[in-house]
């Protein structure tokens, strides 16, 4: 007789720092503390924050990170990570970001080509190869050229760590248990489609065919409110049928990975216009219901073959959508920007086809977008939010 093996849940923990209140745990290099976060000082061309060691209590396969930071024109941040383990760090730094808000100055852009024994870089994610890691650290360097007469400010940093066990859904002691309150409540989140913008713009990474990311920030954005101004898109010609969407795009756009859907970029944008935003990974829809019932949508990734999720017939390897909602039998209700026009991004898909398809394809990948005042939903016993 076969035994099945008991269930596991997948480890995932993140961790922020939301400064200037958690400046005192790093070290801090050529910066000083204001009521926004972590500056230059006044003559500075260059200063560092390091976090401290943080240990998550399991062997990481893999480490996101995100941030949210002002950058003035000319100014720029780079975000580094290196692994840790025990007392020590268990491998050298990696650059992940060399990220502005703007473009005209500085290519934005992950960097490409760090591999060595003990980890690699892809785009938005250090993956663990044959080094010992059951903690990280982040190093951040603020930069500004000469002459500019303010600087950058960096207000937050984070990352998600996840595990080395594969996902699936329906191993998930929580599977299928999200909160009463999630059941038949559907926010009414904007729809955009994406689709509206194809061929527009190909230089922000072929344009709208390929902007599920900025498309999905851009609704959430619009949600809170936090929309930018039209002052600030009147750039785009011809304005097209949403120039708040290649607003997006261009500024999401990352150099490097030739495309605008590197996952901390989006939030990075995100944070740009008054709601703070980070990267985690969620073990399930249980654990996603939990936003839905405190109000907050949820930017999610996922990948599938047409026909796999019933309702989305279509290949790809990595989309994003917006989960605004769930039915009364527990059914995700999704913004999928990859429709022919708005009226059609509204779409309900089955629960577990798209667990599976969200878990397999990115760990459970989902984008947080929310104003100071909304709170997060408690966390689990080892949190990932």
């Amino acid at each position: 007789m076969t035994i099945a093996a008991p269930p596991t849940r997948r480890d995932i923990a993140y961790r922020g720092f939301h400064h200037p209140a958690d400046s005192t745990a790093g070290t801090i290099d050529g910066l000083r503390v204001t009521d926004r976060g972590l500056a230059l000082g006044d003559a500075g061309r260059r200063g560092r924050w390091t976090s401290p060691p943080v240990p998550v209590g399991f062997g990481v396969a893999e480490v996101v990170p995100s941030w949210t930071a002002d950058t003035p024109d000319g100014c720029w941040i780079e975000v580094e990570l290196r692994g840790w383990h025990g007392d020590a760090p268990s491998t050298g730094w990696y650059l992940l970001a060399r990220w502005a808000a703007d473009d005209r100055a500085l290519r934005r852009t992950s960097v490409p080509g760090q591999r060595d024994g003990d980890a690699r870089v892809d785009t938005d994610t250090l993956i663990v190869a044959g080094a010992t890691v059951t903690g990280w650290q982040a190093r951040v360097t603020l930069c500004r050229p000469p002459g500019s007469p303010t600087g950058p400010v960096l207000r937050s940093v984070g990352a998600v760590a996840t595990g080395h066990t594969p996902a699936d859904p329906t191993d998930d002691p929580g599977y299928g248990a999200g909160p009463a309150a999630a059941r038949g409540r559907v926010l009414d989140v904007p729809r955009y489609s994406q689709r509206l913008h194809a061929g527009e713009h190909p230089q922000w990474g072929g344009g709208g065919e390929s902007w599920c990311s900025p498309t999905c920030t851009s609704m959430v954005l619009a949600y809170w409110g936090a929309e930018p101004a039209p002052e600030r898109y009147a750039w785009v010609e011809p304005p097209g049928p949403r120039p708040v969407v290649v607003h997006a795009a261009r500024h999401c756009y990352d150099h490097g990975y030739a495309g605008a859907g590197n996952w901390p970029f989006n939030t990075a944008y995100a944070g740009l216009h008054g709601v703070e935003a980070f990267v985690t990974r969620l073990r399930s829809l249980a654990e996603a219901e939990a936003f839905l019932a405190a109000g907050i949508p949820l930017i999610v990734s996922a990948a599938f073959r047409a026909g796999e999720v019933p309702g989305l017939a279509y290949d790809t390897k990595g989309h994003l959508m917006v989960l605004v909602g769930f039915t009364a039998d527990g059914d995700p209700v999704l913004n999928d920007p990859y429709a022919p026009d708005d009226d059609a991004v509204r779409r309900t898909v089955p629960r577990q086809p798209f667990e599976v398809a969200w878990q397999r394809g990115s760990g459970g990948v989902a984008y947080v977008l929310r104003p100071a005042s909304v709170p997060l939903p408690p966390p689990p016993a080892q949190p990932n939010w």
